[in-house]
């Protein structure tokens, strides 16, 4: 089985020049920026990626090229996230013959499935995956929590190889790091920027950060100095995600506005387009030179 994935593991925006077409020059300039930043692995089609808002085309496409352009350096991780069990397989299938490391599934998002049910429901997946895969709790789009039992259960299939966890609820990531010691192979990863030095300080093995699409360096600089207990660093750059999130992330009215506000970033960094999947829009020009001013105040512009 896969060695255990530790390290900032960036959740990538997916480049568009229209809704559905990748912005494949802005794809490739994101990848070199992410890995000369420093960071563990690419996640591709997650949250911050749009992913449930892609064509299945458009998700093929993006697998293909993500694997090529990162050639081996960091592995590749993909969502399969859907409502559809045959699409996810399908997805992971696509994505093994393209060399991803391992595949990402949340629970599926339209009907909230009971905890049984998820059981069986993995169950079946881990039978016909060619991959490994990490589990991803994000109960705030998917309605469902990966609770203890569903947990417990995953762990005793080896191909089930970590969590991502984005419930921002630090009481159940206590109760995941107590069970996860059962397997020292699992990777436990932490998706709020603003709770990964906390999570690491405590035993987590990374963060699947948003922000780390800007400033890669920041969070992999703020990932080492938390496995090092060094308190002082830690603070230091802790304060800095915290700054960069309430800058960025602050500009806009609805939830998208955390994925505008990164696209957006990109743009004006002239790293990727910062076209957005339908249902949503990139920002006006008022909203724009508010993220060019808070990325000059930020030292990134």
């Amino acid at each position: 089985m896969k060695t255990q994935l530790t390290g900032i593991v960036p959740p990538l925006v997916t480049p568009l020049s229209d809704r559905d077409t990748l912005d494949v020059p802005g794809l490739e300039r994101l990848i070199e920026h992410l890995i000369a930043g420093g960071v563990a692995g690419l996640f591709i089609l997650g949250t911050t990626g749009e992913g449930p808002s892609l064509s299945y085309r458009l998700r093929r496409e993006l697998i293909e090229r993500a694997c090529k352009l990162a050639a081996g350096r960091v592995p590749v991780l993909a969502g399969i996230t859907d409502t559809s069990f045959t699409e996810s397989i399908n997805l992971a299938v696509h994505a093994s013959k393209h060399g991803c490391h391992s595949v990402v599934l949340a629970a599926p998002y339209y009907f909230p499935a009971g905890q049984p049910e998820l059981i069986e429901y993995l169950n079946d997946l881990v039978n016909e995956l060619p991959l490994p895969m990490f589990l991803y709790n994000m109960p705030g789009l998917t309605k469902v929590n990966f609770e203890q039992d569903v947990i417990r259960a995953a762990m005793q299939w080896e191909k089930v190889i970590g969590l991502k966890d984005s419930s921002c609820d630090m009481i159940y990531f206590h109760k995941l790091l107590r069970l996860t010691k059962q397997r020292p192979d699992w990777s436990l990863l932490v998706g709020p920027e603003e709770l990964t030095a906390e999570a690491v300080l405590l035993g987590a093995h990374g963060g699947v950060n948003g922000g780390a699409n800007l400033h890669p360096r920041l969070y992999v600089d703020l990932y080492e100095a938390a496995v090092a207990q060094d308190l002082a660093k830690v603070r230091l750059l802790h304060s800095q995600v915290i700054e960069l999130a309430s800058r960025i992330y602050a500009v806009g009215k609805h939830k998208s506005a955390i994925i505008k506000g990164i696209k957006c970033s990109l743009s004006l960094l002239g790293i990727c387009d910062d076209v957005m999947a339908e249902p949503f829009h990139r920002f006006n020009e008022p909203e724009r030179e508010m993220i060019r001013t808070h990325l000059a105040e930020l030292g990134l512009l």
